[in-house]
């Protein structure tokens, strides 16, 4: 039986890490995927757990060379204070590193400058004080490699276990100038004074600091694109006030108790998700949404957690905790979408696999041709350091992820979650978008839209009438009129004698009158004259309106229109997907003159109606047989098959479980303003990482054969170790600056 495990991968430190991981794991016989994400550390792995499991796996990753740590909700929430804390010890570790590194690379240089003379001890010249010169410099460089030991430690241990890494590259690199330096100690020592010129304990030290300079400017900007996950799960309220035994407490929110009736004052984060028994109020959802205008909620609505109550206090049953509240299936999403890969990622991964081998032995090859050629070991040695250096492959490993990060955080801040990576990189490629009707483009419950009295019945009587016969009836047209009522307080008569006709309507007797409301037939089968609202009937039913007849005593009251409405901000919707190019079609299941009523009114290109639920995924079908890129928007369990089967499938957050289930894309809000910010922050994404990509590429493609003196070669410079050093940092810095830019794209 297959299972599916997510887990934390420690000890990675470039692409090449996570490639040696996912092969090492990919191996296991019972094993069916895996998959590593360097910028989360997350290791997602799909195997079937009656051959094996997580210890397993465990021990693979050890094998080759990092840690496995299994991911709890606990431990999520650890990990960012754990983050916080690497941080401060690895700037603090570069303080040190620093502190060192100034002086010897004075030392070592200040008497080389040539055009300018600095000031300089006399008791350190290197041609007359070869040794103290040598000895001020190697007891400089020692704290300086201790600060970076990591590099040695993992990268020699990786190269042991045949998974060379980037720390692999500094590690050897930064050893062999160490270790020709302490060969050139010897010989001064022994008294060749010239010597001094052959010691690169400051390259060594250098191409360290400069490497964890880099490192921490990385780490740092990674630390931005997890602030979305991060503040998430700062955004629960600690505790809950809740009723027990007559008294209200204060406890802290982890005791909440599925059934508890919890006590929100205005101004108070809602503890968690539940349904309103008692008051009334407006609630700030921007945390879930994105939307800044608060929603007003009565008894009977829904509430979630970390909402805030704004004006008025209320009754909250608890419904969801843990696991199941809504904050948390955000925060599950949000990491599932930050942590998977995107297609487009699969280039760089397989060049990352083999990239580091392949710099080791050009580097060694260069370092020999140069050798060959008459240059002395100094020179090889500085070739060979430098290609090593320059080689890694960390740009290209988060060129990827960290755009996606910051992409999926971007989004899930205005109530757009992704799924995955895939849906990511699918979206920017929609040419076409399926719409729903109801729930989708328009409210999705019937509201009373037109008031139109007759022969001296005024509008407030008229609706106080029809309401009075409709409070009985269970069919949604007559609920909207009740509804109407209740909202604008106006008030209801006693009726007595309630009887509903199928297909026609409804007889009730309101103060001695007998009422009749219902449809036009209902009305011809009790002769009454409704003769002069056939032109206002006419127009209303060409509007996607309902109109229903009500006649007092025989005698024609009026009509009142009941209506889908459509959302307020449907049409700038459409419009929005106009502009970016996108075709617009709407699907529904209603007649085609409501059909195109609705579609004129939003300005949609097409229309399919009178579809069954069954056949959505039949018209998705269509379109992509075309050729289409097809994106299928709805909220129902009718609209599960179709989104499922479009290339990206967006569910309205006030929609079903199920059909949120079957999409790609979930907007939290239930405004469709969402789609086509889903897709303009899909396009910027894979934009970055495009041009992540490029760079990287670049990069090591021009990095490599510089370093390796191929300008040299034909008269040009020579690229030093610590150039090749900074150069790489700022690869990686770059990068992740690069995607942190997405944080500025503005949405609707």
């Amino acid at each position: 039986m297959s299972k599916k495990d997510t887990a934390t991968i420690k000890g990675m430190s470039c692409a090449a890490c996570a490639a040696s991981v996912e092969k090492a794991v990919s191996r296991l016989p019972f094993v069916t995927s895996a998959s590593v994400n360097l910028a989360t550390e997350r290791l997602d792995v799909v195997y079937d757990e009656k051959q094996g499991g997580l210890a397993e796996i465990a021990g693979a990753v050890e094998k080759a060379g990092f840690q496995l740590v299994e991911r709890t909700e606990e431990s999520d929430e650890k990990r960012f204070a754990e983050r916080d804390e690497a941080l401060h010890l690895q700037k603090r570790r570069l303080i040190i590193a620093l502190v060192f590194t100034i002086p010897l690379f004075y030392i070592a240089m200040a008497h080389m400058i040539g055009f300018v003379k600095l000031p300089y001890p006399a008791f350190l010249e290197p041609m007359s004080h070869p040794v103290a010169y040598a000895l001020v410099q190697l007891v400089l460089t020692i704290p300086v490699l201790i600060c970076g030991r990591k590099f040695y430690t993992n990268g020699f241990k990786a190269l042991f276990k045949g998974h060379p890494n980037m720390d692999s590259l500094v590690a050897v690199g930064t050893s062999a100038a160490f270790a020709y330096s302490l060969y050139s100690l010897v010989r001064i020592l022994g008294g060749n004074a010239h010597a001094s010129m052959d010691m690169y304990f400051e390259s060594s030290a250098m191409i360290v600091t400069l490497i964890m300079v880099g490192k921490y400017l990385e780490a740092r900007a990674k630390q931005k694109t997890g602030n979305a996950i991060a503040s998430l799960y700062s955004l629960s309220a600690p505790t809950a006030s809740v009723e027990r035994d007559g008294k209200i407490v204060v406890i802290d929110a982890e005791q909440l108790r599925v059934g508890d009736i919890m006590v929100v004052r205005p101004g108070e984060k809602i503890p968690a998700d539940g349904v309103i028994i008692d008051g009334t109020s407006s609630v700030d959802e921007s945390m879930l949404t994105g939307e800044s205008m608060p929603v007003e909620k009565k008894v009977g609505d829904r509430v979630t957690g970390a909402t805030v109550n704004k004006n008025g206090a209320l009754r909250v049953e608890v419904s969801r905790l843990g696991k199941d509240s809504t904050l948390s299936q955000i925060i599950r999403l949000v990491e599932e979408a930050q942590g998977q890969k995107a297609p487009i990622a699969k280039l760089a991964d397989v060049v990352s696999g083999y990239f580091v081998p392949i710099s080791m032995s050009i580097g060694l090859v260069a370092a020999l041709i140069w050798a060959f050629a008459g240059e002395s070991f100094s020179f090889a040695l500085k070739i060979f350091v430098s290609v090593l250096v320059i080689a890694c492959p960390c740009a290209l490993g988060l060129a990827t992820p960290t755009a996606i990060m910051v992409g999926t955080g971007k989004g899930a801040s205005k109530g757009i979650l992704f799924k995955n990576g895939e849906a990511i990189e699918t979206a920017k490629a929609v040419s076409v978008v399926l719409l729903d009707k109801t729930g989708t483009i328009t409210r999705g419950e019937p509201s009373v839209t037109d008031i139109l009295p007759a022969n001296g019945f005024d509008p407030q009587g008229l609706v106080s009438l029809a309401a009075t016969a409709e409070q009985m009836s269970e069919h949604p047209l007559g609920e909207a009129i009740v509804r109407y009522a209740s909202e604008k307080e106006i008030t209801l008569d006693e009726s007595s004698g309630y009887t509903a006709l199928s297909g026609l309507g409804v007889e009730v007797t309101v103060g001695g009158k007998k009422v009749n409301g219902g449809n036009l037939e209902y009305m011809h089968k009790l002769g009454i004259d409704c003769a002069q609202a056939k032109q206002q009937a006419e127009a209303l039913a060409a509007e996607g309106k309902t109109p229903l007849y009500f006649a007092v005593d025989g005698v024609f009251a009026g009509l009142i229109a009941v209506a889908d409405v459509v959302k307020p901000d449907s049409r700038d919707a459409i419009a929005r997907l106009h502009e970016l190019g996108i075709r617009t079609v709407m699907i529904t299941g209603d007649n085609r003159l409501t059909a195109n009523a609705i579609a004129k009114a939003v300005g949609v290109d097409e229309v399919v109606a009178e579809v069954m639920p069954e056949d959505k995924a039949g018209v998705v079908k269509r379109y992509r047989d075309q050729g289409l890129r097809v994106a299928m928007v709805g909220d129902g369990i009718n609209d599960a098959p179709a989104l499922a089967f479009a290339d990206v499938g967006i569910a309205i957050g006030s929609g079903t479980d199920v059909a949120i289930e079957s999409a790609d894309v979930v907007l939290m809000g239930s405004s469709l303003k969402g789609v086509a910010d889903a897709i303009l922050l899909s396009r910027a994404v894979i934009r970055n990482i495009k041009q992540n990509l490029f760079w990287a590429f670049c990069y090591n493609s021009i990095g490599i054969p510089v370093a390796a003196g191929l300008l040299y070669a034909f008269g040009g410079p020579l690229l030093n170790p610590v150039i090749a050093a900074a150069a790489m940092s700022l690869s990686s810095v770059s990068v992740v600056s690069n995607a942190l830019r997405l944080n500025l794209l503005k949405l609707d």
